[in-house]
């Protein structure tokens, strides 16, 4: 039964390269032709291949359905929060996840500081778009139109001397983010507080949310936070592995 399985399962990435026929899928296995045809008609019974007009075989229309609604479904939160918690174990400094939907970038987790100074964020508050280093990299990861139009459409509140000011400031902020792969607020928000972040990727290489380390000058200069970069952006890639399927799940090293 598993080499049945198996063989069945390793029609699908042949058919992923183009339709084929009888003959080209017999030949991949390496089996008989009535071998192949039982399993392409199992596969077809179940809507994940289909015969064309030409005799040809190809993907079936129910495999991107059954793939689209396994994204659909993934939680990035319920991925990422083992990985979040690891980093707090490691670092001590308060870390987030955050996401961006219908315009507006929110916290969906918080692993809390184990310091006495704590942030004030909370999970479901929208961050200050325009300086939060997490909606930094939620925006630079759009197309350049749309980067432009919401940009345009922000105001820009000058919450300290290092805010953005305006929305060319703001569209050269994003280009640069997109080019470095991360991202930092060093007390755009708060004077007090600064932050580093790194992009959460899913399988076609897009940003589906960002997670950061904040932490207060009190706790550390802003100088030291940086140093924790390497760790954040591992953690990052850790999570985006996870949550694509293409590695393992594992711990995330120091």
């Amino acid at each position: 039964m598993s080499q049945t399985v198996d063989r069945a399962l390793s029609i699908l990435p042949l058919l992923a390269e183009g339709p084929a026929d009888l003959g080209q899928v017999a030949d991949r296995l390496g089996v008989h032709k009535s071998t192949a045809l039982r399993l392409l008609r199992t596969l077809h019974e179940h809507g994940l291949v289909y015969r064309q007009s030409d005799q040809r075989y190809r993907l079936g229309a129910r495999l991107f359905a059954l793939a689209q609604e396994a994204v659909e479904n993934l939680d990035v939160r319920e991925i990422a929060h083992p990985h979040l918690v690891r980093l707090n174990e490691q670092c001590g400094h308060t870390v987030h996840l955050a996401v961006h939907e219908e315009g507006e970038v929110l916290y969906i987790d918080k692993v809390e500081s184990r310091y006495p100074v704590r942030m004030y964020s909370r999970i479901g508050k929208p961050v200050a778009i325009t300086v939060a280093a997490v909606a930094k990299l939620l925006l630079a990861d759009l197309p350049e139109p749309e980067r432009h139009t919401l940009a345009d459409k922000f105001d820009y509140p000058m919450y300290t001397s290092r805010s953005t000011p305006n929305a060319p400031a703001f569209l050269r902020e994003l280009e640069k983010v997109r080019d470095q792969g991360w991202a930092t607020d060093l007390g755009g928000h708060e004077e007090s507080i600064n932050c580093v972040a790194a992009p959460i990727r899913g399988t076609d290489g897009r940003v589906v949310a960002a997670m950061s380390v904040s932490a207060p000058n009190v706790v550390v200069t802003a100088d030291e936070l940086l140093t924790l970069l390497p760790l954040v952006r591992r953690t990052a890639a850790a999570i985006s592995g996870e949550y694509s399927g293409k590695t393992p799940t594992k711990e995330t090293s120091s």
